[in-house]
């Protein structure tokens, strides 16, 4: 019988990564994430799945951004009972990341409800902490380049994809084919992160094309992230830097650090980290060495050269301080959580600076501030940006447009057939024409909802 693909996610879009592998009467998903950005893709989030859960098999991640595993604590309360495998890295992140989310969810809800903006009354949370912290125990930590049998017949090997901690491609072998799906892949010279793996052999590769229609520019992180803060300091303002809490907190954190350690900035510019997501998964970069660039200073570094902000009372607190200061707090793209408070704070204040440090999915708060929009809409009402505005190019954490191709070139052969996934329409597309214009391969981009061969 033939094995098929359902894009139930992280087709047509960049976010809520769900792909649903079938064979002979047995299934499994490779990642289960939330959709994020425009209201249309989130309400994905509260329809039911196309598919019972509880006759999903296995569940298999290439890591823990919430848009690849923020789905799982609804997939385990809506009756999934299998295994969840991912590597250690993704498993420790997602201890953290899951009850954070829940967590989020409940605050931003009751927040709504007391202030009367929400809809819907009275509003509710897509699920709570609670069900985040019931869906952990079926988390299964595997190690790199071991094969695990995740089905009966069905093999799954995962290797270092880069990206962020724990981040894996995945080797999928079931009925003689061969699936590899590359997850989100980092970039060869990222300043955090160790490259990603070169492809094994594959009959059917999943690409992702996040930045599938450009390239990183050649100017340096530092380089750019210096004179941006160095003006701040300079006027007393306060930049507010939505950051991912995995991956570009830390990045930020480094980055800083080797500025005050060169004398670009000041040693007493004062930075928090108001996250206790960030807080808790930089402690993790200490515990997974063999992932990451960083040595022994650079690790106590990151914990050092920022204030740990843990409770709300903490973090409120921050608004009766004066700049100059830089706030890092999550979520990466402005959709929610701490962040949006200081935003509401600072954000109409010309002296002050919003630092955007990587891809901005389209209806998400952090596009419309990138595109240079005169507000924004946050807890139910518009907030000027008078702020100054720095979009920093060089900060992404995934691979451009020709590093993918470079790393789809080093596979062994050639394979059947390339599936374009983890994209906007556009990059998506682009790529696809590049991969059959420049390697001769034959590439598709599926559709939301699709079923398509391997």
């Amino acid at each position: 019988m033939s094995v098929t693909i359902t894009f139930l996610g992280g087709a047509d879009t960049v976010t809520g990564s769900k792909y649903l592998v079938r064979h002979d009467g047995h299934s499994l998903l490779v990642d289960c994430g939330l959709f994020q950005g425009y209201k249309q893709l989130r309400l994905r989030n509260w329809a039911a799945l196309p598919v019972d859960p509880g006759s999903v098999s296995a569940v298999l991640l290439t890591h823990a951004h919430l848009d690849h595993s923020g789905y799982l604590p609804l997939l385990v309360k809506n009756g999934y009972s299998g295994h969840i495998y991912a590597s250690a890295g993704t498993r420790d992140l997602c201890r953290i990341l899951l009850p954070d989310s829940g967590h989020i969810q409940e605050e931003d809800a009751a927040f709504a409800n007391r202030h009367g903006f929400s809809r819907h009354a009275p509003a509710m949370p897509l699920y709570t902490r609670q069900d985040a912290l019931d869906c952990l125990p079926a988390m299964k930590a595997v190690e790199y380049h071991k094969p695990y049998q995740v089905l009966p017949g069905w093999s799954a090997r995962f290797q270092p994809a880069g990206h962020i901690l724990g981040a894996a491609s995945i080797l999928l072998e079931v009925a003689g084919r061969r699936i590899l799906f590359s997850g989100d892949l980092g970039r060869p010279d990222d300043v955090l992160m160790n490259p990603p793996e070169p492809p094994p052999a594959a009959d059917t590769v999943l690409i992702e094309s996040t930045y599938g229609d450009r390239s990183h520019p050649s100017e340096n992180f530092l380089s750019e992230l210096g004179p941006a803060l160095s003006r701040l300091a300079a006027r007393g303002g306060v930049a507010v830097v939505p950051v991912f809490a995995v991956g570009r907190a830390q990045s930020l954190l480094h980055a800083i650090a080797r500025l005050k350690e060169r004398g670009v900035l000041p040693q007493h510019l004062p930075v928090f980290l108001d996250s206790p997501m960030a807080v808790h998964t930089t402690h993790l970069f200490e515990q997974h060495p063999g992932e990451h660039r960083l040595n022994a200073h650079d690790t106590r570094a990151l914990m050092h050269c920022a204030t740990m902000v843990n409770s709300v009372e903490e973090s409120r607190a921050l608004a009766a301080r004066h700049g100059p200061m830089v706030i890092l707090s999550a979520s990466g793209m402005a959709t929610g959580g701490r962040v949006l408070h200081h935003l509401a704070q600072y954000a109409e204040n010309p002296h002050n600076m919003v630092i955007l440090t990587g891809f901005q999915a389209p209806g998400t708060r952090g596009a419309t501030i990138a595109s240079g929009a005169s507000s924004v809409r946050i807890h139910g009402r518009d907030v000027a940006i008078r702020a100054e505005v720095v979009k920093l190019e060089s900060a992404s954490a995934h691979a451009d447009a020709n590093q993918l191709l470079a790393w789809l070139q080093s596979m062994p052969g050639t394979p059947d057939q390339v599936y374009v996934v983890h994209g906007e329409i556009h990059p998506a597309d682009t790529l696809r024409a590049r991969i059959t214009r420049e390697l001769g391969w034959r590439a598709s981009v599926p559709e939301h909802g699709s079923t398509w061969p391997t």
